[in-house]
């Protein structure tokens, strides 16, 4: 478990958790909402050992945390202008957005059917991990089924050996999950109203009522949105 509470100090507990992710391991992190847990996205391994920590299977990938807005365009395609409204308005922070996920792309999630979820954290040392990492696949550090980990040692008891680097940035300072909008369709709707609000999306662009919450069984939710996601 190493330190990243300070931005003065942190740097070596960051540099033993990208050496973590060069080498295909996973890392728990903080981040605005809840505590994540990640792998390189494009480690197809990797992936798959996420899902494995967490007892989960490919039909419920990972959404994929960015280090800057400008990610966005290199990993979707067909990115509709009210779907940028809501990224410039709520980038970085709780809010995930599912897109349609760029053909070329060398990368395997799991079973997306073509999607990816994107997210921009609102978290200091998630960011700087990102910056030097590159995009990661980051589902909430819990096993499947269970609360999403509000703090790194809550994470280091679901998870234990499964994870090489534990991150540890104090208490999440958010403690809700993320807002999931899906924009692959003829309009934008909420399929999970988390950090934040609906009324806060409508102010930005037009969107369609919620679906579930975060606590809600995951099964009506489209790929690359589960309900212990972060």
């Amino acid at each position: 478990m190493l330190d990243a509470t300070d931005p003065q100090t942190w740097g070596p507990a960051i540099d033993e958790a990208v050496n973590a992710i060069s080498r295909g391991g996973l890392v728990v992190l903080p981040t605005d909402t809840v505590y994540g847990i990640g792998a390189d996205a494009f480690d197809e391994a990797a992936v798959a050992a996420l899902l494995a920590a967490k007892g989960r299977g490919r039909q419920m990938p990972p959404p994929v945390l960015v280090g800057e807005v400008a990610t966005l365009d290199g990993l979707a395609t067909d990115v509709p202008d009210e779907a940028r409204k809501l990224v410039e308005a709520f980038w970085p922070g709780g809010f995930t957005i599912i897109l349609r996920a760029q053909p070329s792309l060398q990368w395997d999630l799991g079973d997306t059917g073509g999607t990816v979820a994107l997210r921009m954290p609102d978290h200091p040392a998630a960011l700087a991990l990102l910056k030097r990492t590159g995009p990661l696949a980051v589902s909430s550090a819990n096993k499947s089924g269970s609360p999403a980990a509000q703090d790194v040692a809550d994470a280091e008891r679901q998870l234990g050996d499964s994870v090489a680097v534990y991150l540890d940035g104090g208490e999440a300072p958010g403690g809700v999950a993320s807002t999931i909008v899906d924009a692959t369709g003829p309009t934008l709707r909420v399929v999970r109203e988390g950090a934040v609000s609906l009324e806060a999306l409508r102010e930005v662009a037009d969107v369609e009522g919620t679906r579930t919450s975060p606590e809600d069984d995951p099964s009506d939710l489209p790929a690359g949105a589960a309900e212990d996601d972060e």
